[in-house]
């Protein structure tokens, strides 16, 4: 009966690991046509673009790091642990992108409406 468990439980890990596979191609493949779409948009060149996109590529990492840390939990504790390490990390990396991500905007929008109004005279 032991080994019966045993090998249900490396069966749930290699299904388990399969599939974070399967959604981390899927992801990738999104994450390639999401570039795309961004470089053809007219703001392509921008600062601001090539940090959503670095961005982006980085909250995908860390999700599948963490996805792949909860199919090695040993037990209950140790995946709140780890539940609560992922959220605490993302949550301050959230902020901090936003925050940038809003000075980026700010400081490309103040350059565009300068760059509009021409000399002052």
């Amino acid at each position: 009966m032991t080994e019966e468990k045993s090998r249900a439980a490396w069966d749930i890990d290699e299904t388990a690991e399969q599939t974070i596979d399967l959604a981390r191609g899927a992801m990738e493949s999104y994450l390639d046509f999401f570039q795309k779409t961004m470089f053809a948009s007219p703001w392509a060149q921008t600062d601001l673009n090539k940090k959503i996109q670095s961005y982006a590529g980085k909250n995908l990492a860390s999700t599948f790091e963490f996805a792949q840390k909860l199919t090695r939990a040993k037990d209950l504790q140790e995946l709140v642990q780890i539940q609560t390490e992922f959220m605490q990390t993302q949550l301050k990396a959230l902020n901090q992108q936003a925050q940038d991500l809003g000075e980026t905007a700010n400081k490309g929008a103040t350059a565009a409406f300068k760059g509009r109004s021409g000399p002052s005279s």
